[in-house]
Formats: structure tokens, C-alpha cells, sequence
């Protein structure tokens, strides 16, 4: 068992090594690299959770300026926008409490990676390291003091200046993972 009673999950997904992501959000789009050598839980997760439709009409919850704009939570769906920013308790409860149900394990310290450029796409937990489930957050600027305790996944190659405009609120309408072409 994990933390909190959740299991420790080990996704299903293959992960090919090309995968990008694109978020569709109601502020333009992202579309970012993901690290499925240095990350291959953290990406098979999110692979698995964004093609099974989870994080479809979530919203951006947390907004710190100069530090990160995070989603991924699953409580907002059913929320207003203004419910979200504010901190409102919805149908589900509290923006930045939901998750799919179980944790996977961190891999901060094996991936060689593990860099929070400005940009990057990292994953949210709790106090213990392998409590990430749903949640992530895009860095805003570099903010490596994070280095040596959260997984980055993923480098934004495409939507940096739509990042710089996300808050929360915002709706991501989708994401899609596609196959970089060689």
C-alpha cells in the first residue's frame, strides 16, 4: 500500500520514448516533450491518465506568480471557474485535494534529468515522495530548489508565453499524446 491507504500504482502504458503532450486550455495550447527515459512511471501515468479522457475539462487550481501554474485535479471538473480560483470548496471538495485513486513511486533522484527549467513539467505530491498521483504543475521560470524533491517529466517545446498566462481558473479542456516524428 502506498501513502494514505492508496495503492502504489505501476501503469500499464508502454512508453515508446517520443510520446508529446498537447494541452488544450482555454488560454491557447502546450505542447510538451515528455521524459520517458528519465521519468518512464511519471509519463506512463500521465500517457494513460490524459488518453482515458481524466484530465478533460479540469481546471488550473494553484497559481503562485514567478513559481507555478498547477492542474490536474479532478474535483474541479464539476466546478466554476471562479469556484476554482477562489478556493471553494466544489461537489468533490477542495481544488488541489483530488487525485485518480492511488500514488506512483517518485523518481526525482534516479532521473538524470530531474531539472525545473522554466517551462518544465513536473509532477505535484504530498509531503511523502511517493504520493503523486494526478496533479502537475508547469514551472514558471526556473525553480530548482525542486530538484531534490519533485519528477519533472516534461520540457515545453511549443506554448511558453501561453503557460506565462494560465490562472487559476483556467480550463484545460484536453489533453492528447502524440509521436514525435523522427
Amino acid at each position: 500500500m502506498g501513502f494514505f491507504g492508496d495503492p502504489l500504482y505501476t501503469p500499464k502504458y508502454q512508453v515508446k520514448g517520443d510520446e508529446v503532450a498537447v494541452f488544450d486550455t482555454s488560454k491557447g495550447t502546450i505542447k510538451v516533450r515528455l521524459d520517458g527515459d528519465g521519468a518512464p512511471i511519471h509519463v506512463a501515468n500521465f500517457c494513460e491518465l490524459a488518453s482515458s479522457g481524466f484530465y478533460d475539462q479540469t481546471k488550473f487550481h494553484r497559481y503562485v506568480p514567478g513559481f507555478v501554474i498547477q492542474g490536474g485535479d479532478p474535483n474541479t471538473r464539476q466546478m466554476s471557474p471562479d469556484d476554482v480560483a477562489a478556493g471553494r470548496r466544489g461537489p468533490d471538495g477542495l481544488p488541489g485535494t483530488g487525485g485518480p485513486g492511488y500514488r506512483i513511486k517518485a523518481e526525482f533522484a534516479s532521473n538524470p534529468r530531474n531539472s525545473h527549467v522554466d517551462g518544465a513539467l513536473a509532477m505535484a505530491r504530498s509531503q511523502h515522495p511517493d504520493s503523486a498521483g494526478s496533479q502537475f504543475y508547469f514551472c514558471l521560470g526556473a525553480q530548482h530548489g525542486l530538484d531534490s524533491g519533485y519528477t519533472v517529466f516534461g520540457t515545453t517545446i511549443q506554448g511558453k508565453d501561453v503557460i506565462a498566462k494560465l490562472r487559476a481558473g483556467d480550463v484545460l479542456n484536453s489533453v492528447r499524446i502524440e509521436h514525435a516524428q523522427a
